[in-house]
Order: C-alpha cells, then structure tokens, then sequence
C-alpha cells in the first residue's frame, strides 16, 4: 500500500495541472447536474402548492353575463365550482406602469374552491371598499404592494391594493393576458364601467377527464356563452415553462459535458501508461499484480472526481441559493423539497462512478503491461514521408511545419482518438454557440421571429380616427396595423386558443412565416406551431373555430413563428373576420417603428399626446424570458472549455511522447531545439485543427435539431435555429489552434532539450 501511494503521489507531482483540471472539469458538471435538478423540482412544485392548498379548480370558463354558468355545479364529475364571479375590463396604472386586468367581484370571504393564497396583506372588507387583492405576478408586474395605489385612467375613483395572493390560474403576460384583482363588487364595476361576463371554476373528480368535462359544460352553456377556456395543464405548463427549459439545457450540457470528461480522463491515463511503459514493467518486475497497477490509477483518479464532486456540492448546498435571478430561487425551493437530499447524493455519487468507469477501463490496459516490455508493432517509428509530404519538402516548406503535419496523419498513430476526444467539448461549445446566436435572433431579428411589431396601442375612449391620427403624426412609426383578437373554441369545444385579425389586404402584417405562404385571399390564415399541434392538422388543411358564436372556416396556407399563447394562435386579416361581422371594429393597433427608434420613447411620447387616453404596451418576448438561458450558457462553455484543455493537456503529452523516437534522428540531421519544438508544435495544432473543425462541422446540424425540437415542443415551431456566423466558427477553431500551440510551446521545448536514449521507455 505504502509503494502504491508513493507511486500516485509522484504521478500527481508529475501531472499538476492535469489533476487540477480534473478536479475543475468534475466541479462544473456536477454544479451544472445538481443545478438542472434544483430547475427540474422548482419548475412544478411552486404551482403544485398552490393548487393543492387553494383546493384549485381545473377548469376555468369565461362566458357572457347572460350565461347560466350555476348549472354546472349538477354534471357529472364536478365535485364543486368556484364562483361564478362576475367580470369587468379595466386598465391600472401604478408608478407609470398600465396592465389590463380583469376584475373579479368576489365577497368578504375567500372562496373554498379556487381560493387565492394570501402572501402579503389580507383579503377584501367592506371597511376599505375601494380595496383589491393582486395576483401574484400582476403585482410584480406593476411593482405594487399592499398599500400602494392604483389609478384607472378614464375614472375618479382610485382603487387600493389590501393584499397580493398566489393563483394556480394562468399568469399575466402583458399583451396576451390579462391580470387577475379580486374586488368587493361595486369597486369592481364602478372601476370596470360595465360587467363584461363571468367565470367560473371546475373541480373535477376525474382531473384526467378534464377534456371531456370541458366539451359537455360548452354544450350545456351554448357555444356562444363561452368566451375562454383554460385548463389546470395550461396553467401548470406555463408555470413549468421556462424554468423547465433552462433545467432542460443544463442537463443537456451537463450530460455532455459528463462524457466529454470522462473520455478525457480515459484519454488522459491511456497516454500517461503509454509514457511509463518501464516503470509500470519495473512494478511487475519488484511484484505488483496488475490488479495493484489498476488500482494506483482507477484510486488515484477517483480521488481527484470525488474531491470534485464534494466540492461541487458543498458550493451548491451552501451558496446556491445566492445565484441571483431564477437559479437562486430554483436552488432555495429545491432544498425545501421532500427527496432533495438524496438527489444531492444520488448526481455527485453518479457522476464519480461514472468517470471511474471510464478510469478503470484505461487503469486496466495498464495492468496488461507485460514484465519484460516488448515494442508493439503500431508503436513502431513514423516510417516513410508520404509523396505529398517529400513534394512539400521539395517546395520549400519549413522541415518542421512538414514534419509536424506529417506525424499528425501518419498512419498507426493514435491521432483518430485523440480527435475524437477533443472534438466532443468543442461540439458541444459549437451547440452552445448556436442557442446564443438563436436567442439573439429575438433582439436583432424580431421581424424573423414573429414580434414584428414594437408596440401594442389599445384605445382608452379614443375613436379610430383620433387613433389614427395621433400614430400619423410621429414619423418614427412605420406603419400602424389595425387588429383584433379573441378567444375562439376549438373543433371539438375542448379549449380555446387565440383567433387574430391583423392588418388588412392592402396592408398585410408582416407575419413570420417560415412555411407555406403568407395569407393574402379570403379566408386564408396563417398558424402556430402550437396550433397545428393542438388540432392535429398541417399547412394546407381547413379548420373550423367559432367565436362569439360565429363560426370561422379558414385555410391554413402557412405556418408562422408565434411566440405568444404557446404558439396556438391562428392569424388572418381583419377583413376575412368582417366578413362574418362587418360591424367587427379595431381593439387594438400594432405599431411597426423605424431601425433604431426607441420603443420606450416612442411609448412615453404617444401617451402625452394622447393625454393618458391610450394604453401602450411593449412587445415582449421570448428572448427577455429566456434570458437567463444565456448566463447559463456562458458557464457551461467555461465547463467545456476546461474539458478540452484536459484532452489538449494529453494530446500534448501524446505528441511529445510519439516524438522521442525520432528525437536522435532529427539532432542527428541537424535540427535545431526550436526546430524540433516546432514539430511538435505543429503536431498538436494541426490535432487541434481536424477536431476543432470536425466539432463545428458536427455540431452546427447537431444544434439546429436539438433547437427546432425544442421550439417545436414549446410551440415556436422549427425555424427559429440559426448557426453562428462563419467568422465567429472561423473565431472559434483559430482560438483553439492558438491555444493548443501556446500550451504546446513548453512542454515541447523542455522534450526538445532532453537527453534522450532509445529506449523502450520511449516507446508511443
């Protein structure tokens, strides 16, 4: 045992570097492992919660006022409702910042059924009458507290928030839907004008019926009584929603990353056995059973992964929690979780196993090496130059450069592996590169990317003519699309999504689409991803829809990239919608600005000039949810990174190993130090070149397939991936070279200067 130590403890001497790289390389794919766990648990279980504790509903209907929504509440497989509650429309404005919402007249008591969970405050009394309750993201939204005032723009009367509560019912998102307050019911109507309708929520016995629940109460309530539908799987997918995706990358990655380093550690030991071939044969030769020889290795490299996985989690338990933004929180809801214990246990003990899986096949090649060490037949000299490589040398091409080259392809050597390993890291960076470069897509790009439109303008008492006129009069405003959108049954009356008219035939808006062909004739729209999904059909497929009790037969002649409502959106012009109501009117304008105008300015500015009377929105998207995605990115490259130097460390020691037999030769024809150290140079660079240009070439096709299934899933749809550009490749595979060859510069020249003996010791 004691000679066993001796021995790991002058290998790790040897290899200082190697070692601290291991143990780094461990520590990011352990971090980014235990991190994508912490997303995976946070995602669900934060809106789980809050369905259980506010017993939640899994259906919520929105119908008309005349609608009868009490007569549910004697189907079959409804166990209680929740409500009705009547609604009324109104904008709210705290501090600057306006959000539609929909207020619900609720009472002094909190319901039993769908009950929102008070986190701040406290619910409704008839001793503040002008008090509200906010859900939870509303209130963030308009960074509001209880306390605090909302004005109504249009109205004297003020309302104040009492209190903030925690929904299970889909969230706000400005511009798509609206933000739930709880009202006494005058504060409610008086804010609202008028009452617009109702909702109601389902408690269902059978929560996996839901469909069928949601088909039967459209057919007791009459098609034309509901306005909207949302189910408890809509409201949990978008709480999961970017959460999930970011824990998606991260296990990706880490996944990756966890091969990558594993064969790295493979590669690693694989090349330090083939440069103590002698001493490993002295070993047998004093006693050491190859059983002893495999575990000086597999011992000494599972210290070094299990010191890294300790202090992963050891940072992770203790400070993940500080990560700012939604890794923090993710980290510190995580540890409150039944079950979190063993995962925190469970990754970093699987992580160590699987790299001594890898170590242990290498450590065992080492215990193959026979007592008397013989030359294996591939480890033989270079052999004879290549016609190529003499047609070189007879243009003038430096000896070294040609020479260097030549040992990087000469036949028998371990290069092939070696490329293999390093191109693995660099693959996965290229992919890495490419979701940075998709993401970007959305700021650079938003016309591509379906938010063609800078701004949403909705009137506040305003005709279409002053509208009109006040988006006339700012030149920074392009063209001003008028639309509409509601909410529209599905074939089937099992949910709803969102049905648009925007622009009209001589102004079309300018929809992304990326399959099929822009709607121009009568009838004809254009559809998400999600939407084609939902129904089942494809481009080219007629669907039917009815809104408001009116039945919309479209042609779905392409597919466009929707970022909203999961991609279940279906768009047409607002002509086709006027021919089946041609008394149907603009509720909104889509604002198209000039490259460079400042979508905040332009906002501030049309607001004044509308004296308060119009409610400007900008446009969101996915990007600014997504952009946590690109931090994470960024670590993980630093992750991979650290892996390849881990491979370029061994391809380095390899290259200098495979050059010791022609050491002699090259001194004897008369090359220099700096010669030889050139060779080797160039040996590890024109390596690092085949594999550099291998992974981008692997990893561009790589990354728009795992992109476009992502987006397809999410119900973007394919089309949003987009490789990085050809000079930031280019970037990439030089600043590897350069790398390798700068890591190269000593080790080779310390090799160059060495005395050396043919020996078997210097066998490659």
């Amino acid at each position: 045992m004691r000679a066993t130590l001796r021995w790991a403890h002058s290998d790790l001497r040897t290899h200082r570097g190697q070692a601290l790289f291991i143990v780094g390389a461990t520590v990011g794919v352990v971090t980014a492992l235990l991190l994508a766990a912490a997303l995976f648990g946070y995602a669900t279980n934060p809106w789980q919660r809050i369905f259980t504790e506010s017993r939640g509903a899994h259906v919520w209907m929105h119908t008309a006022a005349s609608a009868d929504p009490g007569r549910l509440a004697s189907q079959d497989g409804v166990d209680a409702l929740s409500g009705p509650y009547r609604t009324a429309f109104a904008t709210v404005e705290s501090g600057g910042v306006r959000a539609g919402v929909e207020l619900r007249a609720a009472g002094e008591e909190p319901p039993g059924t769908g009950r929102p969970l008070l986190t701040a405050g406290r619910w409704l009394t008839a001793a503040e009458p002008d008090g509200v309750v906010l859900e939870n993201s509303l209130a963030r939204a308009l960074w509001a507290e209880p306390g605090d005032r909302l004005t109504v723009p249009g109205s004297d009367r003020a309302l104040t928030v009492v209190g903030v509560a925690d929904s299970a019912e889909p969230r706000y998102r400005p511009g798509e839907r609206r933000g739930t307050v709880w009202a006494l019911p005058a504060a409610a109507k008086h804010a609202g004008g008028t009452w617009s309708g109702q909702v109601t929520g389902l408690l269902l016995a059978e929560p996996d019926d839901t469909d069928y629940a949601i088909q039967r109460a459209v057919t007791v309530l009459g098609a034309g009584n509901v306005t909207d539908v949302s189910s408890w799987q809509q409201a949990r997918g978008e709480a999961e929603g970017d959460t999930r995706l970011l824990g998606q990358v991260l296990a990706l990655f880490g996944l990756g990353a966890l091969i990558a380093a594993a064969l790295a550690v493979f590669g690693a030991i694989s090349t330090r056995v083939r440069g103590h071939l002698r001493d490993i044969s002295v070993l047998k030769a004093v006693g050491f059973t190859p059983r002893q020889v495999t575990r000086v290795f597999v011992v000494q490299h599972l210290a070094l992964a299990l010191l890294g996985a300790l202090i992963a989690t050891v940072l992770t338990r203790s400070f993940g929690a500080g990560i700012p933004g939604r890794l923090g929180e993710a980290v510190h809801v995580w540890q409150g979780l039944p079950g979190h214990r063993a995962i925190l246990l469970a990754v970093p003990a699987g992580v160590v196993l699987f790299i001594g899986a890898a170590t242990s096949l290498a450590g065992w090649r080492a215990g193959r090496v026979p007592p008397v060490p013989a030359l294996p037949p591939e480890t033989a000299p270079s052999g004879r130059l290549s016609r190529t490589t003499r047609r070189a040398l007879g243009l003038g091409v430096p000896p070294a450069l040609v020479l260097g080259w030549h040992r990087a392809l000469v036949p028998g050597t371990r290069t092939p592996a070696t490329i293999v390993r390093l191109a693995l890291p660099l693959l996965l960076i290229t992919v890495a590169l490419s979701a940075w470069t998709a993401l970007g897509r959305f700021d650079s790009e938003p016309e591509r990317m379906g938010t063609a439109a800078a701004l949403t303008v909705r009137a506040d008492g305003l005709g279409e003519r002053e509208i009109s006129a006040l988006l006339e009069a700012d030149d920074r405003v392009v063209a001003a699309h008028p639309g509409v959108e509601v909410a529209a049954l599905v074939p089937g009356q099992t949910g709803t999504i969102a049905l648009r008219g925007l622009g009209t035939r001589n102004e079309p808006y300018p929809f992304a689409v990326v399959e099929g062909r822009p709607a121009a004739g009568p009838d004809e729209a254009v559809a998400g991803q999600g939407l084609l999904d939902l129904l089942g059909v494809r481009v080219g497929d007629w669907v039917r829809v009815t809104a408001g009790g009116q039945p919309q037969i479209l042609h779905i002649v392409g597919r466009a990239i929707e970022p909203e409502n999961s991609g279940r959106v279906i768009s047409t012009s607002l002509d086709t919608l006027r021919q089946n109501d041609p008394g149907l009117t603009p509720s909104m304008h889509l604002l198209r600005l000039e490259p460079g105008a400042d979508p905040a300015e332009v906002r501030a500015d049309l607001t004044a000039a509308s004296g308060g009377r119009l409610d400007i929105q900008e446009a969101t998207s996915p990007g600014d949810r997504l952009s946590p995605v690109l931090g994470v990115v960024a670590g993980l490259v630093a992750v991979l990174a650290l892996i390849g130097l881990i491979e370029l460390s061994t391809a380095i020691g390899g290259s200098i190993l495979a050059g010791e037999r022609d050491l002699l030769a090259l001194k004897a024809i008369g090359f220099s130090p700096g010669q030889i150290t050139a060779v080797t140079v160039t040996a590890v660079g024109c390596t690092t070149l085949f594999a550099a240009i291998t992974g981008a070439v692997l990893g561009v096709p790589l990354a728009h397939a795992l992109i476009d299934a992502e987006a397809r899933r999410i119900g973007l749809g394919s089309g949003v991936a987009q490789a990085p550009a050809l000079p930031h490749l280019a970037l990439l595979v030089a600043a590897a070279v350069l790398g390798a060859a700068l890591l190269s510069v000593l080790p080779a020249a310390r090799a160059a200067r060495r005395r050396l003996a043919d020996t078997i010791s210097a066998v490659g």
